[in-house]
């Protein structure tokens, strides 16, 4: 069920891969729901509200939970995106809890057309790209309880396998 407005809808692959990943142990277990995946997976959607697997001690959704909830995908959604001939891998996140969640919040992650001709780019001039990607978690008022800034890296494969295999040597 979409939890955003939009124009997209999901394909037979793309919503079985959102039962997949509803219920895969490390996406089930942070008490998240994947709600929807766009037919070109240029769009996903999740909520996580406070349950009995969110719960911490103060009563609020658990912080990590918030940050594992969003974890997986933009890496998952590039490597659909971009195919077999690319690596793509999570390089790094941050996270800032701007105030505790107790009611369901939801999170869109977006990937445009241009950002997907950019890292092709990119990866065709160094073999190579890293990036930032920003989300955050709000409520349907707009109200942010947190937002995230996730670092992707992706790399022609032949380039990386040549890379693994200079690193390899060198050591």
């Amino acid at each position: 069920m979409k939890v955003y407005e939009t124009m997209k809808t999901e394909s037979s692959q793309s919503a079985w891969m959102r039962r997949g990943f509803n219920f895969w142990p490390c996406i089930w277990c942070t008490g998240s729901r994947v709600e929807f995946i766009a037919a070109d997976y240029r769009e996903l959607q999740v909520s996580i509200k406070l349950n009995i697997r969110t719960r911490n001690k103060v009563g609020t959704v658990y912080g990590g939970s918030i940050y594992s909830s969003v974890d997986p995908y933009y890496m998952l959604m590039f490597m659909q995106i971009l195919g077999k001939g690319y690596v793509v891998w999570d390089k790094a996140a941050s996270v800032k809890f701007v105030r505790p969640i107790i009611n369901k919040v939801k999170c869109r992650f977006l990937i445009t057309d241009e950002l997907v001709e950019d890292v092709k780019q990119q990866i065709a001039l160094k073999g190579e790209h890293t990036f930032e990607l920003p989300l955050k978690y709000e409520d349907d008022k707009g109200t942010v309880y947190a937002v995230f800034t996730k670092t992707i890296y992706a790399a022609n494969k032949e380039f990386y396998k040549k890379k693994l295999e200079k690193k390899n040597a060198d050591q």
